[in-house]
């Protein structure tokens, strides 16, 4: 059963669970997202928007409905959909998902990657959409981008993925027994409780 459209003007706690299994589109490329982070700003030491307002972190502080792409590493462009009142720099991290459109494309930008990998991890997720920091502030529900409502789906939850700050906070959620969701990995950054 389809369930409607997650409310993105909500904080990014409530909305993270509800994106799982909605089909996201940037051009030609969708996919259905089965893992994703919350990030609550300057409520959580994680987020990037933590410290406050930035040149890099600005498109977090709103409004809603808009992509905030980082490049992280040096080498992946990671992205976020912004949600939550304009200006609490609330969004969730796009973590994993299935392509279910534009499958030859998504494989041009990850060659030689099993298709079950091809948007397994945030940095892989980007690549198959084609993302980069310059798509920071790209608005759901225009020609290049939007949201489908996906089928409600068994949702596990746990502990963030790589984060040496509140890395114990249980704000990833993915889909049970999803083979495109990524493994679970602490930070060797993290404190040790």
């Amino acid at each position: 059963m389809t369930r409607p459209l997650p409310d993105l003007g909500l904080r990014a706690l409530a909305v993270a669970p509800l994106l799982l299994g909605c089909v996201l589109r940037v051009d030609d490329v969708a996919l259905r997202l089965t893992e994703v982070e919350a990030y609550e700003g300057a409520d959580d030491p994680a987020s990037h928007a933590f410290a406050g307002l930035t040149t890099r972190n600005a498109p977090m502080f709103g409004p809603a409905g808009r992509f905030y792409v980082y490049f992280s590493y040096g080498m992946h462009h990671a992205a976020n959909l912004v949600c939550g009142p304009e200006g609490t720099a609330s969004a969730v991290l796009l973590r994993a998902g299935e392509v279910v459109a534009g499958l030859g494309t998504a494989r041009s930008r990850r060659p030689g990657v099993a298709d079950v990998r091809l948007a397994r991890g945030p940095g892989n997720l980007g690549a198959c959409l084609g993302l980069t920091t310059a798509d920071s502030g790209l608005a759901l529900g225009s020609d290049r981008a939007d949201l489908v409502a996906g089928a409600g789906l068994e949702v596990r939850t746990g502990p963030r993925v790589g984060v040496s700050h509140a890395a114990e906070v249980p704000w990833r959620f993915w889909l049970a027994g999803e083979p495109t969701v990524s493994a679970y990995r602490r930070s060797p950054r993290a404190p040790v409780r």
